[in-house]
């Protein structure tokens, strides 16, 4: 009588264990085309390693890996596209022009420039926001904050930088108040330079730098701060010896987003720069939308810049990031 209640009892328990379904998902489980297709895959490790990471395989593929190689190949053709009764072959002549041709240098310089200050400008203004929102604002608060923050974003990009135009012009914002106040009598020149560019960067892309940096603030333990000051660690003391080393990462991570988007930017300078402005992206899409048709160069030109960038990136990574130490 023990034993069949005991039976009994582990049934019910092995059947409370089994997921239950509706019956559209049962029907659908246990089909034959189920259990030897998804099922089987389901039930092997193998199957489910690969089912996990084929999405990210296939969208790495497709979407990253596979346009970076059909510009790759693009630049080593002598023509594209290529016409009818026209012959291409491959060829290094295309990365020879850039380096033959040193009118080209300026522009690429020119965007180093302006992607390695505005990320410097980037840090400096972002770090005492994201530091603001991850210790001061309260647990409760912090999603509302950075929320608020996160609104103008919302928008798009070209929306964004008609708004600097409209803040910067001769009769925007800017220079009506100014002139409001006394400050001054005619118009302050500020579109289509180079600050009006770099506010522009900088208002752009200062989400890139936000959320890494509160992610690595908010990860700092208060109570370390705490003790230092109970130490007699002053402010300045505190930020240079815990915050900022223990916000390495976040500085690392935000930094390489802002600069590598900044390098490769092209609509904003073209609609905050001037003729004085002129950077490295402006260049290759003349060799795409130019008479001349230059594919091959623009490719070329892209691939060069796509390498330099990572080369700088990898390099600020290398010394700023260095290996962290094993704990002991």
């Amino acid at each position: 009588m023990v034993s069949s209640n005991t039976t009994a009892q582990d049934r019910a328990r092995s059947d409370a264990s089994v997921p239950r379904y509706s019956t559209r998902i049962a029907t659908v489980i246990n089909s034959a085309l189920y259990r030897h297709t998804l099922g089987a895959a389901v039930e092997s490790r193998i199957g489910r390693v690969i089912l996990l990471a084929g999405v990210p395989l296939i969208w790495l593929i497709m979407l990253h890996v596979g346009p970076i190689y059909q510009m790759l190949k693009i630049s080593l053709l002598s023509h594209y596209p290529v016409q009818p009764g026209m012959e291409s072959h491959f060829t290094l002549d295309n990365y020879a022009i850039f380096f033959r041709e040193s009118l080209y240098f300026t522009p690429l310089i020119k965007s180093f420039i302006f992607a390695t200050a505005a990320t410097a400008v980037t840090l400096i203004v972002v770090y005492p926001v994201a530091y603001y929102v991850a210790k001061v604002v309260k647990p409760q608060g912090r999603s509302r904050a950075l929320l608020l923050l996160l609104v103008p974003f919302w928008a798009g990009e070209l929306i964004r930088t008609f708004s600097v135009i409209m803040l910067l012009a001769n009769r925007g914002a800017v220079n009506v108040l100014l002139r409001e106040v006394g400050l001054i009598d005619r118009p302050i020149p500020m579109l289509y330079t180079s600050f009006s560019l770099g506010f522009g960067l900088v208002y752009l892309i200062c989400l890139y730098m936000l959320l890494p940096l509160y992610s690595a603030i908010e990860k700092i333990p208060s109570p370390l701060l705490d003790a230092a000051a109970d130490l007699g660690a002053g402010p300045f003391t505190r930020f240079r010896r815990i915050i900022l080393p223990l916000s390495r990462d976040g500085i690392v991570s935000g930094c390489c987003l802002v600069f590598l988007t900044c390098i490769g930017v092209f609509a904003t300078p073209m609609l905050l720069g001037g003729p004085t402005t002129v950077l490295f992206p402006e260049t290759i899409s003349g060799f795409f939308h130019g008479a001349s048709d230059k594919w091959p160069v623009g490719a070329a030109f892209a691939l060069i810049m796509l390498v330099t960038a990572l080369a700088a990136a990898a390099i600020f990574m290398r010394l700023v990031g260095g290996r962290k130490k094993r704990a002991i």
